[in-house]
């Protein structure tokens, strides 16, 4: 029952704070127990604690309050991987020493700007942190950077509608806000609007419920609109409706329309078919999983934003060992630099390791090659004798190919190495069936999710 309302109070929270806030300090969250308004929330460390009761003591009671808990007392304690919660807490009416607090308050403006601060345009709703000059490009990006580059530079143009899709933390809404941002320095004259689909559909059902007026000017009277997680809008049949309308509107009348979402228009299931046709008329592009060196930069590029120039032996411990996507690296670079500045110590890959060794997500110490190559088999519901042996039908040649592809990204095996792992004589194929895969990551949605699905399962 915890669980579920919590998860409520943090669905309406992170439509409220920025990605970098929410991923840093309520992901890693729990609502422990509530009752007669005496509310107990489990947060990851000790300067969490400060952080919610400076920050958002406030917005919490409020969201609470929304889903039916009227919390009077709010208790913060320090939870642990085991459930054992630690003694380390307080009540939000208690008072700390000040010069920790301020110790502690330092740390926290350091890496965490307010959710209420003024980064945000009440026009646009962009917020104007996400430019082009501090998003990392690399090899997993950089087609799409280019072509909102090119959107930026000549709206309603070029690529219209642009749809940027890709897993969850990768950059779709710092690259779309990006855009957004460019366009209004370019031309401060230009009405750009920023929203997700899920305010789309809350104000489109709001107009019908309590009958107000001018809804569908408010989105077709624009010169660009950005709307986010467009999966959202799936299954929803009138909203679609009503944004096929303001959609035509804008593309008749030469107007930008850029959409992210965590799929290419194929894959959102219920998407009527007209609309799905709409969003594949410009281009469509895909973000992809930051490969090692672009996240080394990801990482060095942050640290250097908030006055830390990290060793490169900590960069690459953070990099190496954060590997689902750039939120969760920034969160655990945020988590590091704000230990390291409450306690007076070095951020080096010491501290790193002892801070963050619960969060890691690290290649299992005893990895082998058979190991994937098993998994792999077991993914197509193949045998790995037949990954293995000479047989070239088209079912058993992609997973051997694949196998190939996770031999070298995963334990860095030469290509000698991959062919005898798999019976070959000739390293040849091997090269080929890697260079293979690296391609269709790029250019094939099964197969990257393929590679993806198989990769979760080898850390899991």
């Amino acid at each position: 029952m915890n669980h579920t309302l919590w998860q409520s109070v943090l669905g309406e929270i992170e439509l409220q704070v920025s990605d970098g806030n929410f991923s840093t300090w309520f992901k890693n969250t729990e609502l422990i127990s509530h009752k007669d308004g005496r509310v107990t929330i489990g947060v990851a460390n000790i300067f969490a604690i400060r952080q919610f009761e400076v920050r958002f003591d406030d917005m919490i009671r409020e969201t609470l309050q929304h889903n039916g808990i009227d919390a009077s007392h709010i208790t913060y304690v320090v939870r642990k991987d085991n459930n054992k919660k630690r003694i380390i807490s307080r009540e939000t009416t208690g008072q700390l020493d000040q010069s920790a607090a301020n110790k502690q308050q330092r740390a926290v403006d350091l890496i965490a700007p307010s959710h209420n601060s003024s980064t945000k345009s009440s026009t646009t709703n962009l917020n104007t942190r996400y430019t082009f000059q501090n998003f990392i490009v690399g090899s997993s990006n950089d087609l799409a950077y280019t072509a909102c580059q090119a959107v930026a530079a000549h709206p309603g143009v070029k690529y219209n509608p642009l749809f940027i899709y890709g897993g969850v933390g990768l950059g779709k809404t710092h690259l779309l806000q990006a855009v957004g941002n460019e366009i209004v320095k370019n031309n401060p004259e230009t009405r750009v609007v920023y929203l997700s689909s899920e305010t789309f559909v809350k104000e489109f059902l709001d107009s019908i419920r309590f009958k107000k007026t001018g809804f569908s000017d408010k989105y077709r009277n624009v010169d660009v609109l950005i709307v986010d997680d467009m999966q959202f809008i799936a299954g929803k049949e009138k909203t679609q409706e009503e944004f096929f309308h303001t959609f035509n509107v804008l593309h008749q009348a030469n107007k930008q329309i850029i959409i992210g979402s965590d799929k290419p228009p194929h894959s959102i299931p219920t998407l009527t078919e007209r609309l799905r046709s709409r969003f594949e008329w410009g281009m469509a592009i895909d973000i992809q999983m930051p490969d090692f060196e672009t996240r080394c930069a990801i990482v060095e590029t942050k640290a250097n934003f908030s006055g830390v120039t990290l060793e490169r032996e900590t960069v690459e411990y953070l990099a190496q060992n954060i590997k689902t996507n750039v939120r969760e690296l920034e969160g655990a670079l945020n988590q590091l630099l704000a230990y390291a500045e409450m306690r007076g110590v070095a951020p080096d890959v010491t501290t790193a390791e002892g801070l963050l060794g619960n969060v890691r997500r690290t290649r299992p110490q005893h990895l082998t090659a058979k190991q994937i190559i098993d998994k792999t088999a077991r993914h197509f519901q193949l045998d790995s004798k037949e990954i293995c042996s000479a047989k070239r039908s088209k079912h058993i040649v992609v997973p051997r190919q694949i196998a190939m592809y996770l031999l070298r990204s995963e334990l860095h095996l030469s290509f000698p190495q991959i062919a005898n792992e798999l019976g070959r004589k000739d390293h040849t194929t091997a090269i080929h069936s890697v260079e293979k895969i690296e391609k269709s990551i790029k250019l094939d949605y099964l197969i990257r999710e393929q590679v993806a699905d198989i990769r979760d399962k080898l850390y899991a």
